[in-house]
């Protein structure tokens, strides 16, 4: 788990970016889209504080809140996947 604060690093930038590209396309989405997006884009904000919370702790309670992050970070990069595909 050494590399977890770059591979956090990565997922964020990562997780930026196709934000950031999908949220300049929503202005042509549909409502049902939009609604997604919605609902990710909260989910997004939580991971975000809870990513930067991560970063700063350490020791096991920090392994097990990042191993839970990963799995928010995988949900969110899904839930963009299937916006973009809408778009």
């Amino acid at each position: 788990m050494t590399n977890r604060p770059e591979n956090m690093h990565e997922v964020i930038e990562e997780l930026r970016q196709v934000r950031d590209e999908l949220r300049v396309r929503m202005h042509l989405a549909a409502a049902e889209v939009r609604d997604e997006w919605e609902a990710l884009d909260k989910k997004w904000h939580h991971f975000r504080a809870r990513a930067e919370q991560v970063g700063e702790a350490a020791g096991e309670a920090a392994e097990d809140v990042g191993e839970a992050l990963e799995l928010v970070g995988e949900e969110l990069r899904r839930g963009y996947r299937s916006i973009r595909k809408k778009l």
